[in-house]
């Protein structure tokens, strides 16, 4: 299995959990003194590990058996799926603007008519209102897409099949075909380029979801140092002021707009893991070829109001 980008007390607790070790076993197997066992588990996510004990705990979890690693990655996406579930349900309970989806079961949020400040020189345009999903589809919304229509899975599923480990995060390697195909069959569609920059930017112009200054720590870009995907709902200081994840970093995100009419290019927005900073502002454009799919490319959909 892939392994931990990031040890902190909460996956050293899990991988305990999944060798069934006691904690002096298990600190006598990573070399520490057993009393930091403990430790790590109660300062859980709050705690990121010395490099020597992340070295060691890679190394236990690269050499443990098949059916540890599968225990691993089961409670690692037990979790990531609970905390994803319990914000989804806070967001129902709390916003009413927020429904969930009939088809698909993602939880959208309005987006109210008006006019917002588009594009690097804030031009004023009006747009209808319209609901657009909070979180990216992750592989989990796209395994229930691929299961219910036969499309082909993404090339990243082990035998076709959604990895556990990464059920929460944003489904890659789509390319704007697979996106538009789960679009339609959520009855949803695609945002427009104009579409997502407002859901992103709210209507006065912030040049990031969470305001004006380029916060690394609040998205998923190159300077998180990750490299890879990460649970959508992980960076809650970074939503946008329609309380909506991910709109810089983690993945560029399909839309419906097309470049120039009839010549196959789309714009995606929003940057991804691969992309510095200075390239997440949701008023930058960047294009690609209908057929392009790669690691950092996924999307949401939106619907009118």
């Amino acid at each position: 299995m892939a392994g931990v980008t990031r040890w902190t007390g909460r996956e050293a607790e899990l991988l305990r959990k999944a060798m069934r070790k006691t904690q002096k076993e298990f600190a006598e197997l990573v070399g520490v003194n057993p009393r930091q066992i403990p430790r790590w588990k109660s300062r859980a996510e709050t705690i990121e590990l010395e490099l020597d004990n992340q070295a060691a705990l890679d190394t236990l979890l690269a050499q443990a058996e098949p059916d540890v690693q599968q225990r691993f990655a089961t409670l690692l996406t037990e979790r990531a799926t609970a905390e994803h579930d319990e914000r989804a349900e806070e967001l129902l309970r709390k916003d009413p603007s927020t429904r969930r989806h009939s088809i698909d079961g993602k939880v959208m949020t309005l987006v109210e008519e008006g006019i917002y400040l588009s594009g690097p020189d804030n031009r004023a345009v009006w747009l209808e209102p319209f609901f657009i999903d909070v979180y990216p589809t992750t592989n989990e919304d796209y395994a229930k897409f691929v299961q219910a229509t036969n499309h082909r899975p993404p090339q990243h599923w082990p035998d076709g099949r959604c990895p556990a480990a990464l059920a929460t995060h944003p489904v890659v390697w789509v390319t704007w075909h697979d996106a538009t195909a789960y679009a339609r069959w959520a009855s949803k569609a695609l945002p427009t380029a104009r579409q997502w920059e407002k859901a992103a930017r709210g209507p006065r112009g912030r040049i990031y979801p969470w305001g004006n200054e380029p916060t690394a720590a609040k998205a998923n870009t190159a300077e998180a140092g990750i490299d890879a995907t990460t649970p959508v709902s992980r960076y809650q200081s970074g939503v946008s002021p329609f309380g909506i994840f991910d709109m810089c970093g983690n993945v560029w995100e399909w839309c419906s707009t097309e470049e120039e009419p009839g010549n196959g290019r789309y714009y995606l927005k929003g940057s991804a893991f691969t992309s510095p900073i200075e390239r997440a502002a949701p008023s930058l454009m960047n294009t690609a070829a209908a057929s392009m799919k790669d690691n950092d490319t996924g999307f949401r959909c939106a619907m009118p109001a």
